[in-house]
């Protein structure tokens, strides 16, 4: 694994950069507030929060995705290998080796587990060979799915849909996957081999991750390096051997403290949020 203190080495490169972005929704609703990040090549980037702190909104807004929702940003700069992606075409981010694997997961329910896989090439025109040498590289991560190729997305189980989108991403030859609560109604045993197959891709296969993730917990013993994102606003970064060990995200995030495991609602937690987003 990549070792965590990497990643804020100078040296490393900075494949996505994310500068005091802001972000309104139907022209009134301020979602983001001055969101910055840097997602090094080959690491692993966790986005962490609570549901509604604004990581699905910062993922769209990377992917250009936001206009669907009737969203934009409105301050702000998005950076991909130093070149403006703001107003990019998310097919053209695509083609740039930014792809997102969306909440949810998103399959195409008619279409078979394969076909599913076959459309994030859609945009490659490197022939019928390259194609199925990735296909088989995609089996060869997903076993399960080379088992269930033929069977209707919409008849597989969460999991085997939660690796649909995941594969149908790799199919598209990505250098950065945008990975958005991957855990998402999971029992926790899958949520752990998702987690691994990510380890997995970015260590053997390169590839680099921007995850948005709820489970704290094991986000950060996946990843390198964490943002935590409370109300629009990034409250905290470090490397995650850090964030694992930061009393605050011990309390808020993992359910513990110097007494022992606490309940999120026994955590009296105002004074100090009051601090963070002060």
């Amino acid at each position: 694994m990549l070792d965590a203190a990497k990643t804020t080495d100078t040296q490393v490169e900075t494949l996505l950069e994310v500068n005091n972005i802001e972000v309104i929704y139907n022209h009134v609703i301020l979602v983001l507030k001055g969101v910055s990040l840097k997602v090094p090549k080959g690491g692993i980037t966790a986005l962490l929060g609570g549901n509604g702190a604004g990581k699905t909104t910062t993922l769209k807004a990377i992917s250009n995705l936001l206009h669907s929702e009737r969203g934009e940003v409105t301050k702000g700069s998005i950076k991909y290998r130093g070149e403006s992606v703001a107003h990019s075409d998310p097919a053209d981010l695509v083609k740039k080796g930014v792809i997102q694997v969306m909440e949810g997961r998103h399959c195409f329910e008619h279409l078979t587990v394969e076909e599913n896989l076959l459309t994030g090439a859609y945009t490659r025109n490197d022939g019928k060979a390259e194609i199925q040498k990735d296909l088989e590289l995609v089996y060869s991560y997903f076993p399960r799915l080379k088992e269930r190729r033929k069977s209707q997305a919409g008849y597989t189980s969460g999991g085997e849909q939660q690796m649909t989108a995941i594969g149908r991403a790799l199919m598209s030859r990505p250098e950065t996957i945008l990975l958005d609560e991957p855990s998402m109604g999971l029992a926790p045993q899958l949520v752990e081999q998702i987690f691994e197959i990510v380890k997995s891709l970015n260590e053997q296969e390169g590839l680099t991750f921007l995850l948005a993730e709820q489970n704290t917990n094991v986000a950060l013993r996946f990843a390198h390096y964490g943002y935590i994102l409370e109300s629009g606003r990034v409250v905290m970064d470090g490397p995650a051997k850090d964030l694992r060990e930061n009393q605050d995200v011990k309390e808020f995030y993992l359910g513990m403290s110097d007494e022992g495991r606490k309940s999120f609602r026994d955590v009296r937690s105002y004074r100090r949020r009051k601090r963070w987003l002060s």
